[in-house]
């Protein structure tokens, strides 16, 4: 399936080559339709200058148009119905086709597959990485495909052998109740005068010994049908178990597995519909063996033949059913999780889905689903099997849900659409720990009856998350480039640099330190306090995520925020740098915060100046690009960009001119020790207040002693202090919303 799926991503010349592979004697609908069947064949086993592979090629054309007519029987509605139609006209062309030459078959799909291969790989290069996992995808569900055609022909052999087994016994049976009419007749000699007994009892003798004779010969020979059909059965058994484990332990564990990274940001887990094809088909086959074996002991009953066949078929019958059991239990999932983290008096949804329940009729007496609410330490005791005494750690309202069959799917799902948490109930808390790290679980339970209550499961659905105490840093560096991508929306994730940082901040190590076999426990990533600062490692970078995704996507996005670069980093990368170049980094000593640091001259030597860190608060107010345009003394963004090639397309446009005598206020960034008192009115872009045309100069007392003294806006380390600034900005505003008379000179407008 994994061919087509990229064969359909084809385009141009490639596109027409590949739809000129189908016609009349192969109808693209047909590889549409039956595209893992038609990939999981093997094909290549084949040999079409061997006549003798001819009852090869014919199984070949039966089981394709087999699939053609069980799909045909899926369809439901009244797209369906044509569907239907059509399918079944396609098995009918098939088999018209190729009855009599079922090589041409085999040549002509052999064909169709190794051109579609030929113009993927030419098109996606399949030494690429993405190329080589679709090769390796495509590998392992032809090798899944390939099991379930062995299975489908042993559990067909073994329906052959058990029907001649029946026959067989059905016979033996006939001859058993001749002996016993025989033995019959012998007796009423006894009624009857010498000379007739002595006429007639030879001939009987005779007939009697044969008989029994015969039935000792076919006793054995059914015995030994019965111990081959057993052994079948356990081969095929074995081959079940085995494809079982294949799909629930490997398929749907690694689906789980990107189910739960998803909700780290990680891309969606993906569709359930092949994996649910896969599971159907093991339910179909393992019940058609269930019945089989059944169908064995019901034989043995009825003709008794000492032996170890019964204690074989006790053997198959318990091994068959843990198989299925296994099966609807695993499958029985969690298609929509609730949210990580609930709030009561909330609403939530969740979805809970049964992969095999149309295979088995389960919904033909549909279940309920209850959901509850539980403690980690309780859902470890049932994956015990330890008795929790139903205990719940809270209330969920509208907990409970009929699962519901959707023909047009074949899935058998139940959707809690209004879940709300009432009230939770806390345990204990030790040490530490906080109210943020106590997990709890979502329970879904239910019971599934199956062949008209013949069998009845208990099933219960979510494993808890596991959270180690501790992982090695470049699994910790995955799961935050995961987080960081999937919260900024950016394709652009972090790089080697940005996680040597990050390695640097949370083990307070050197930057060339080796942190691969690095561990970080959970005490380390966020309950312990990162030197000198009063805020953890996870604080600080789920700030910077936060500030990033609300204001800083698209800078992100263009490559011009470094971001994870510290003090020392950016004063040796700046000073090689013409003085007014600049660059963007997160701060180190505050939450969600981001700093500019640029070169400029000092009377006495270069320097390199850092702003007190923007925050959210902020950018509320006014933008990071509109506050780079503000400041003039900012040139280039390093290492040689000019500013406003990089930020122009993102500054807010001038304000209108005054209507009816009013202007409109608009705050601007300064950096006092850096701005041009003497601002020209023509350039359009002014240092402190852009006013527009005023009924009168500025000579009100009022409108001096605005800013404050310079040393007052920089702290210890010589760094702009943002709130005193802002307060200036804020200043210009108070004074520009007060009353006319207050403020100006001259009448009011």
């Amino acid at each position: 399936m994994a061919v087509w799926i990229q064969a359909q991503q084809l385009q141009g010349d490639a596109l027409h080559q590949m739809q000129s592979l189908y016609g009349q004697h192969f109808p693209i609908e047909v590889r549409h339709y039956l595209s893992q069947w038609i990939e999981g064949q093997l094909w290549d086993a084949i040999d079409l200058e061997n006549p003798q592979e001819e009852f090869k090629a014919k199984r070949m054309l039966e089981g394709l148009i087999q699939e053609l007519q069980n799909k045909a029987e899926h369809q439901v509605g009244e797209d369906g119905f044509l569907l239907k139609i059509k399918l079944g006209h396609y098995a009918s062309q098939l088999k018209s086709t190729y009855d009599r030459c079922p090589l041409e078959l085999v040549r002509c799909i052999k064909h169709i597959l190794y051109t579609e291969q030929r113009l993927v790989r030419e098109a996606t290069n399949s030494s690429s990485p993405v190329g080589s996992m679709m090769d390796s995808m495509s590998h392992k569900y032809q090798q899944i495909n390939q099991a379930f055609e062995e299975l489908r022909l042993l559990t067909q052999d073994t329906e052959n052998d058990l029907r001649k087994l029946q026959h067989n016994q059905e016979y033996f049976i006939i001859q058993y109740q001749e002996s016993l009419r025989i033995q019959a007749q012998l007796s009423s000699l006894a009624s009857l005068p010498p000379a007739d007994r002595q006429l007639r009892e030879p001939a009987l003798l005779s007939k009697r010994a044969t008989v029994e004779a015969w039935l000792t010969r076919e006793a054995n020979t059914l015995q030994k049908y019965r111990l081959d059909l057993a052994e079948k059965h356990q081969k095929t058994l074995q081959l079940l178990r085995k494809q079982q484990t294949v799909i629930l332990e490997d398929e749907l564990l690694q689906w789980k597995r990107r189910q739960q990274l998803a909700g780290n940001g990680a891309p969606p887990e993906g569709g359930l519909d092949i994996l649910q094809s896969w599971c159907e088909k093991l339910a179909e086959t393992t019940w058609l063996n269930r019945q089989q074996i059944r169908r064995a002991e019901h034989l043995r009953q009825q003709l008794p033949i000492p032996g170890p066949i019964e204690e074989l078929l006790n053997d198959l019958n318990s091994t068959v059913t843990d198989i299925i059991s296994a099966l609807v239990t695993s499958t029985f999932i969690i298609e929509k999780q609730p949210p990580q983290v609930l709030k009561t008096q909330t609403k939530f949804v969740a979805t809970v889905r049964l992969l095999v329940g149309g295979k088995l009729n389960v919904h033909m007496n549909p279940p309920q689903v209850k959901a509850t609410i539980i403690s980690e330490q309780q859902a470890k005791a049932l994956l015990k099997n330890e008795s929790t005494r139903n205990d719940s750690s809270g209330e969920i309202l509208n907990n409970n849900c009929v699962m519901e069959y959707h023909q047009t799917t074949g899935t058998l799902s139940a959707h809690f659409r209004n879940m709300s948490l009432k009230r939770i109930k806390r345990s204990d808390r030790r040490g530490a720990e906080s109210v943020t790290e106590e997990k709890f679980t979502i329970l879904f339970e239910s019971q599934f009856s199956v062949a008209g209550n013949e069998l009845v499961f208990q099933v219960k659905g979510r494993v808890p998350f596991l959270v180690p105490d501790k992982v090695l840093w470049p699994q910790l560096c995955e799961a935050l480039n995961m987080k960081y991508k999937a919260e900024v929306q950016s394709k652009r994730g972090l790089s080697d640099e940005n996680l040597m940082f990050l390695a640097t901040k949370a083990f307070s190590s050197n930057p060339e330190s080796d942190c691969r076999n690095m561990t970080m426990t959970w005490s380390q990533f966020n309950r312990e306090s990162l030197p000198n600062r009063n805020f953890t490692f996870w604080q600080w970078f789920d700030g910077v995520m936060e500030l990033t995704k609300k204001h800083l996507k698209p800078h992100w996005n263009d490559g011009a925020i470094l971001g994870f670069v510290n003090k020392q980093q950016a004063q040796d990368m700046l000073l090689s740098k013409p003085n007014g170049t600049f660059l963007l980094r997160f701060s180190d000593s505050e939450i969600g915060g981001i700093t500019i640091a640029w070169v400029a001259e000092n009377p006495n030597k270069r320097l390199v100046w850092n702003l007190m860190p923007y925050t959210t608060k902020d950018f509320s107010i006014r933008s990071l690009a509109d506050r780079i345009s503000d400041l003039n003394h900012l040139l280039f963004l390093y290492p040689d960009r000019p500013k406003d090639d990089v930020f122009a397309k993102y500054y807010t446009p001038p304000l209108s001119k005054a209507v009816d005598g009013y202007v409109k206020p608009q705050i601007k960034q300064v950096v006092p020790e850096f701005a041009t008192a003497n601002h020209d009115p023509a350039s359009g872009n002014p240092t402190y207040m852009d006013h527009g045309a005023s009924p009168a100069p500025l000579s009100h007392p009022h409108s001096y002693a605005i800013y404050p003294p310079i040393d007052s806006m920089l702290d210890g380390e010589g760094e702009f202090d943002l709130d005193d600034t802002m307060d200036v900005a804020r200043h210009v505003e108070e004074l520009l919303r007060r009353p006319m008379d207050s403020q100006w000179s001259g009448p009011q407008s």
